[in-house]
């Protein structure tokens, strides 16, 4: 009786590693997207500049 407290003490480490490192992993998802989002934007940022940039050169 006493090995099956270790066998439930192990499993019970092992599901809590697993879902901790599953919400890293979440958590790390979400911070590279808000990244990916906020690169886009100042490329297209950039990207408008730039063009007005180079239609007032035409212009002038």
């Amino acid at each position: 009786m006493g090995n099956l407290v270790y066998l439930f003490a192990a499993y019970a480490v092992f599901w809590a590693v697993t879902f901790a490192f599953v919400f890293h992993i979440a958590q790390r998802q979400k911070s590279l997207q808000r990244e990916i989002e906020s690169l886009k934007r100042a490329l297209e940022t950039m990207r408008v500049s730039r063009l007005g940039h180079t239609s007032k050169q035409n212009g002038a």
